[in-house]
């Protein structure tokens, strides 16, 4: 009888972001932009994984670029790749850029109200390590969804918010946000934002709804669509600005709806399209792959 030993168990790989950094450019175009972001990488030895760019005007127009690098030990090295860049780019080429370690994730705040299925769509990929995010808290208006959202280990807080005056509200909201995350997302929240909360809160916010906006406004869209004979149902995920709705677009999509279709089957797949629509939005955000121009968006997907 011949005994054979068992195989070795395979090596776990390595997080393919510990030495990785995103790197984040956009101004005005002009000849040697790319030559000098990638002379910089070049000076500290660090390897380009990938590089999407694009100019809406080569003669003197907006140019964007999104650079993902390696660099062993890339945590002490990052100060000073950030002072080459600054004096390169700020200077040089009078360039905007955000540099940042792609190790590093993003925390962000959930909004939600009682609609679930783009909150626990979030919660779910988050822990299914779909989303490179850290989930700070989840906040609502109302408390249905506290026990779903703690049996993820993730902090719950219920602010009411009822009535025309939302100062009381979004106090509440600025104080558990304060220093606490890089973005929040709106997943079905079902209460405007005053000005005064998106300026103050000072970070981007992305928000869900269904496509149908502004055909479609008030209560009950799927409702009245059905009684349009709509052939489309979809769902659109944008930035939030102070003109509601009016925010520049990150991802949009649709599905083929029909007349034998009730008004349970058009907000059954309208939900689907929401939460896709959406966890695309966090993870395009996420990964820095949205870049914010004027009231519309460039996406390096």
């Amino acid at each position: 009888m011949t005994l054979t030993q068992n195989a070795p168990a395979p090596l776990t790989p390595a997080d393919p972001t510990a030495d990785q950094a995103v790197l984040i450019v956009h101004g005005r175009d002009r000849t040697g932009l790319v030559a000098a972001i990638s002379a910089v990488l070049g000076k500290h030895e660090a390897n380009i994984v990938s590089l999407d760019q694009h100019s809406d005007n080569p003669h003197g127009g907006a140019f964007f670029q999104r650079t993902v690098f390696s660099k062993a030990g890339l945590e002490a090295a990052l100060p000073q790749i950030e002072h080459d860049l600054r004096v390169q780019l700020s200077e040089g080429f009078d360039l905007e850029y955000n540099l940042r370690a792609l190790s590093v994730p993003k925390r962000v705040a959930i909004f939600a109200s009682k609609a679930d299925h783009c909150l626990l769509d979030l919660l779910w990929r988050h822990r299914r390590g779909e989303l490179p995010i850290n989930v700070a808290m989840v906040i609502s208006n109302h408390a249905d969804t506290a026990a779903e959202v703690r049996s993820f280990g993730i902090p719950f807080f219920h602010v009411p918010s009822s009535g025309p005056d939302k100062s009381a509200a979004e106090a509440q909201h600025l104080t558990l946000l304060a220093g606490n995350v890089d973005f929040i997302v709106l997943a079905r929240y079902m209460q405007i934002l005053s000005g005064e909360f998106i300026e103050r809160v000072g970070v981007p916010i992305i928000n869900i709804h269904h496509s149908f906006l502004p055909a479609f406004i008030g209560a009950g869209p799927y409702a009245k669509a059905k009684q349009r004979g709509v052939k489309l149902v979809g769902a659109t995920a944008h930035y939030v600005t102070e003109d509601l709705d009016e925010g520049p677009i990150i991802e949009q999509d649709v599905v083929r709806v029909n007349h034998a279709h009730t008004v349970t089957e058009l907000q059954r797949r309208g939900a689907d399209v929401e939460r896709a629509v959406l966890s695309r939005a966090v993870l395009w955000h996420a990964e820095d792959r949205v870049i914010r121009h004027g009231n519309h968006t460039i996406v390096f997907q």
